[in-house]
């Protein structure tokens, strides 16, 4: 039997003279008039965000999901009231967007589907556009998690230039796939000698936007290993599975398309996303050999596991021939990083001034990132006997620094770059609009960076 639900944004006054059934940290579940309804908690003025309603409509989301309830209703009006240090209508876009990644759950190869519950608003007309925009931006960081989440079997370097035609075949998104003689021809092999011991092929994936050519060209770069054992330097972890999300930066950087593609933003872009597999076999690249890339560098392979700034640095290569003015590569990169910002934030290096951009930026949408050092004095440990340089340094620390100063040295001169190493949030949790799976990070951060910057 179908149920009404009515969220509430009230006072703890509304709770006397009803039946309350439990409270999370956000809202208390109450029964009224023969209705549920959620009476959230009251926040400081200093503390209404963007985010605490994202976070909000998330847990209101999965309570509702667990109900297994058909529908909710939101008063927008008292949305309003609450959050009144908030703008009503980005309050709005928060809440579609919180709600719908709250609701989300990878259940593809689960048994039982989950019950999906759908939002409504009292007064739809008056939010129409809101809801839209909400929609649109929890759709992208969605599919985000989507490719991260899937297994390895399905998503590889073979499958994945498919799954991204068809998810932008009907778009202004135009999909342009260079596959393992293309990249012969185009010397791009850090992604031939990282994916030798695969049985799949390598690819490189170009995702073409203009929604306004006039705009400097954005080059979004990810890294997509599909799968990373680590190579002839095998991990050693007890459980590798979330390594199929190591293309978590490909899946930011697809997400952010998809996001720009379906907001029609006035914006020049291209994802370039380098899809590999690190597997061991006896075709593998070993550690001592060296790669000579396409600009005249040669790189010394210290480490099979640093595999990630090898593919990299092909696609910022690539991003140069494309004349590219702004470059962002995102990719889940460090171990270091982990230890340096934890599970929430990720690290980003490069120029101040657009890093402190796009701090403000994570800021306002939730993609949390911390502007990090790119000490001068570290570029000198990546030195190699044999080669121009290492893919790994000779000191012990500062790993996600060195990776960074390793990235540098394949910049083209005079463009505008960050690197954002996203390792430590790659997953996460259950809390808020974050499940125990991917969290999608990057999309909406690269998106709303592009936008931002192409004004």
């Amino acid at each position: 039997m179908s149920q009404k639900v009515s969220v509430v944004f009230g006072t703890t006054q509304e709770k006397a003279a009803s039946y309350i059934e439990k409270s999370s940290g956000d809202f208390s579940p109450i029964f009224s008039d023969g209705k549920l309804q959620f009476v959230v908690k009251e926040v400081e003025e200093s503390k209404q965000t963007l985010e605490k309603v994202r976070t909000i409509a998330g847990n209101i989301a999965r309570d509702v999901k667990a109900r297994k309830i058909d529908k909710i209703y939101v008063h927008e009006q008292k949305l309003q009231r609450f959050f009144t240090a908030l703008d009503v209508r980005e309050a709005v876009v928060a809440f579609v967007e919180g709600w719908h990644l709250g609701a989300y759950d990878f259940d593809t190869y689960k048994s039982e589907k989950v019950t999906r519950t759908e939002l409504k608003f009292v007064n739809e007309a008056a939010v129409k556009h809101e809801v839209t925009e909400g929609n649109i931006r929890a759709a992208a960081t969605a599919f985000s998690r989507d490719l991260m989440n899937e297994i390895p079997s399905v998503l590889n370097p073979e499958t994945f230039p498919t799954i991204l035609q068809e998810e932008f075949a009907n778009t202004d998104v135009d999909v342009v796939v260079h596959d393992k003689a293309a990249l012969e021809k185009m010397e791009m092999n850090g992604l031939l000698a990282v994916n030798r011991g695969s049985k799949y092929d390598p690819a490189f994936i170009e995702l073409h936007y203009e929604g306004d050519a006039s705009k400097p060209l954005v080059a979004l770069v990810g890294k997509g290993v599909t799968f990373d054992t680590g190579g002839i330097s095998l991990k050693n972890a007890r459980d590798l599975s979330d390594m199929r999300m190591d293309m978590g930066g490909a899946a930011a950087v697809a997400g952010a398309i998809k996001l720009l593609a379906a907001a029609n933003a006035d914006v020049n872009v291209v994802g370039l996303i380098q899809t590999v597999e690190n597997m061991p076999d006896q075709h593998s690249i070993l550690p001592g050999d060296i790669i000579s890339y396409k600009n005249g560098k040669t790189v010394q392979v210290g480490n099979t596991d640093a595999e990630g700034r090898l593919i990299l640095a092909d696609g910022l290569i690539r991003a140069g021939e494309l004349e590219a003015e702004y470059i962002v590569n995102i990719a889940t990169l460090t171990g270091a990083i982990v230890a340096a910002l934890g599970p929430k934030i990720a690290g980003i290096f490069g120029d101040d001034a657009l890093m402190n951009e796009m701090k403000a930026i994570g800021e306002e949408n939730g993609d949390h990132v911390w502007p990090m050092p790119l000490v001068e004095d570290y570029d000198a440990t990546l030195k190699s006997d044999y080669a121009d340089f290492k893919n790994i340094s000779t000191q012990a620390g500062g790993g996600s620094i060195t990776a960074a100063l390793f990235l540098r040295r394949f910049v083209p001169e005079n463009a505008k770059w960050i690197h954002v190493d996203m390792a430590g949030v790659m997953d996460s949790k259950q809390g808020g609009y974050y499940g125990n799976s991917a969290t999608g990070f990057g999309a909406r951060l690269l998106a709303d960076y592009t936008t931002k910057i192409s004004k």
